[in-house]
C-alpha cells in the first residue's frame, strides 16, 4: 500500500471520482486533494511524509500542471521521489513531448480507470 497519493486537479467532479477509485481499489493509505499547482506545492510542503504517488492535471487556472513541475524540480528532492503522472484531457503529441523534459514519470488521459491506474502501479510499485 502506498503512504500517500496526492490528485491535482481543478475539476472538483474529477477530484471527487479519482479520490472514490483510489480509496476503492485500497491502494493508499491517505488520498490528498489539491484543486491547482500552488495548492499542491503547499500541500507538499506542509508534508512529513511526500506522496508517493501524484496525479497532475495538466491544464489549471492559478498554477498548470507543467509550471507545478517546473516549480517542483526546483524544490530540494523527496527521498523517496514521489512518481509523477500527468493526468489530462489532451492526448496531443506537443503535451507528451513538453512532458519528457520534466520530472514526469506517465503521461495518462482521462478518464482515469482502473485499468490505467493499475498501469502505473505496475510500473512504479512492483509488489
Amino acid at each position: 500500500m502506498l503512504s500517500s497519493v496526492l490528485l491535482v486537479d481543478d475539476d472538483r467532479t474529477a477530484n471527487f471520482l479519482h479520490k472514490l477509485l483510489v480509496n476503492n481499489m485500497g491502494i493508499a493509505g491517505q488520498v490528498l486533494v489539491a484543486e491547482d499547482g500552488q495548492q499542491a506545492l503547499a500541500t507538499l510542503a506542509g508534508a512529513s511524509v511526500p506522496p508517493a504517488l501524484i496525479l497532475l492535471d495538466l491544464n489549471m487556472p492559478v498554477l498548470n500542471g507543467l509550471d507545478f513541475l517546473t516549480r517542483y524540480a526546483q524544490l530540494p528532492p523527496a527521498t523517496p521521489r514521489p512518481v509523477v503522472a500527468f493526468l489530462s484531457s489532451s492526448d496531443h503529441a506537443l503535451d507528451q513531448a513538453r512532458a519528457q523534459h520534466l520530472p514526469v514519470d506517465a503521461y495518462l488521459t482521462k478518464p482515469l480507470t482502473r485499468e490505467k491506474l493499475q498501469g502505473v502501479l505496475q510500473q512504479y510499485f512492483p509488489q
